[in-house]
């Protein structure tokens, strides 16, 4: 199936009071690039994010986005220094005394005593995290792919409708090109008759000229190759696999045989053809930027 390399996947759940979140986005790339913006805490799921996204994606620059909030606030422990908040307390009670003060000490005092808290971070189950983590991000993920995959199908379509017009336009080609030799010996014939002014032709010499031309500006092969191209094309629009490549290297076959087309050309008609195929040809091209 055909798929875009732009898309964009977003999850979010809580698991195990765990506020999780990943979002995954991809524009066009030569190859397949890979970023991550993580908590620094969880730093060490770049890689295994990265592998799970690479099973799914062939080309693309993509980037992820992961936050972890903890709800249940299970990664943090906090303790009490009681020496801290027994200084505060004496050094508190000791200014009532010399001052004359009323003691109105109470617990919400020692909140904003300094360094009266300890605040740590609790021994990190590192595969437990993985298993919440892995569960949102396959699951942006599909979402991701489903977009990339819409956008693929869409771009199919446009695709096959130009195919479709480089086709028609290479079989006016075929049709023309025997026409063109025929006018060029009636052409070459006609003056040669005004030249003699009404004495003898002569008919081999006209043929020589004629096949000599017509072996110059022949383009069977070329529109031979230009459908076999076309064929292969459509063939791999239908694949199931990456083949924005291939296409690549494709098209570029379909513009040398577009090329020799012109540069052989001697009817008007034709010249006007071929700046037509190059000109939806382009459009295939940039089409074709945008394919995994």
């Amino acid at each position: 199936m055909i798929r875009s390399m732009t898309g964009f996947g977003r999850a979010r759940e809580v698991i195990d009071g765990r506020d999780i979140l990943v979002e995954i986005r991809s524009v066009n790339h030569r190859y397949f690039e890979f970023s991550a913006k993580l908590p620094r805490t969880y730093n060490y799921l770049e890689d295994k994010l990265k592998q799970l996204v690479q099973e799914k994606t062939g080309r693309g620059k993509v980037e992820v986005l992961l936050s972890i909030y903890n709800v249940a606030g299970k990664e943090t422990q906090i303790s009490i220094n009681p020496a801290v908040v027994e200084n505060y307390v004496t050094a508190l009670r000791s200014v009532k005394d010399d001052f004359s003060l009323e003691d109105g000490l109470g617990l919400s005092d020692i909140f904003r005593m300094t360094d009266a808290f300890n605040l740590l971070k609790a021994d990190i189950d590192e595969d437990e995290i993985w298993r919440g983590v892995s569960r949102i991000a396959t699951e942006a993920l599909q979402k991701f792919i489903q977009m990339r995959e819409n956008e693929g199908g869409r771009i199919k379509a446009d695709l096959l409708t130009k195919i479709e017009f480089i086709e028609q336009k290479t079989e006016q080609v075929k049709q023309i090109s025997p026409e063109t030799t025929a006018n060029y010996r009636k052409r070459l014939f006609d003056k040669m008759k005004e030249v003699l002014d009404g004495a003898s032709v002569d008919e081999q010499r006209i043929l020589l000229e004629a096949a000599v031309f017509a072996e110059k500006t022949a383009v069977d092969e070329e529109t031979v190759r230009l459908f076999s191209h076309i064929a292969q094309l459509r063939e791999m629009l239908e694949s199931e696999n990456a083949v924005g490549r291939k296409l690549d290297f494709l098209v570029q076959e379909i513009n040398r045989e577009i090329n020799t087309i012109g540069s052989k050309a001697q009817d008007l008609r034709v010249t006007k053809i071929v700046v037509d195929l190059k000109s939806e040809l382009e459009k295939i091209r940039e089409q074709i930027q945008n394919i995994e």
